[in-house]
């Protein structure tokens, strides 16, 4: 029988205890994945539903709630490259949502004139979204990378989300509509 040094038996229990915690920082940081498999609207029920509270944007950007709380589009604007991004998510802006919409459009009232943006789906190598089956939508137009798209009043035509069409829902770029009383569904 060999017995093993106090230095190589001091080592291996660092080595094992590193494992370990690189395992438990893995585990609690967890990627961020996208999930289209949450179905907000039952677990809101479950809660109660109707629930009032404000919910961070992931991205910095607006939050647009569809229905009562049963997703949320999040609004990035980048005004150096003239795009406006949309991201899909759950009722809680926590998974993003996956959707096989062509386009949906978004009509801006900017300086008294309606603008419309025409939303088109980003696929992502990364995440493995593709055109049909994505969270992400992009648009791109002039007056996006100008002042008058700091602030603005607009309505999304309509969307559809699992199954659910959600039209004329008004917000405001960049307060959103989380302190509307009713959402359009």
């Amino acid at each position: 029988m060999k017995i093993q040094s106090t230095t190589t038996r001091t080592s291996i229990r660092i080595a094992i205890n590193a494992l370990i915690a690189a395992g438990a920082l893995a585990l609690v940081s967890g990627c961020h994945r996208h999930d289209d498999d949450h179905d907000h609207a039952k677990s809101s029920e479950a809660k109660g539903g109707g629930h009032k509270h404000e919910h961070t944007p992931p991205h910095g950007g607006t939050a647009v709630v569809l229905g009562d709380e049963a997703f949320h589009l999040e609004f990035v604007r980048n005004a150096d490259a003239g795009k406006l991004q949309v991201y899909v998510m759950d009722g809680e802006l926590e998974k993003f949502i996956r959707i096989s919409e062509a386009s949906f459009d978004v009509t801006a009232a900017v300086g008294g004139q309606p603008q419309t943006l025409t939303f088109k789906p980003v696929a992502s190598p990364a995440t493995g979204e593709t055109v049909g089956n994505t969270s992400l939508y992009e648009a791109q137009a002039d007056w996006i990378g100008t002042e008058a798209a700091e602030n603005f009043d607009a309505v999304v035509e309509a969307i559809t989300i699992k199954g659910t069409q959600f039209k004329a829902v008004k917000f405001n770029f960049p307060k959103g509509n989380e302190d509307d009383d009713k959402h359009d569904h």
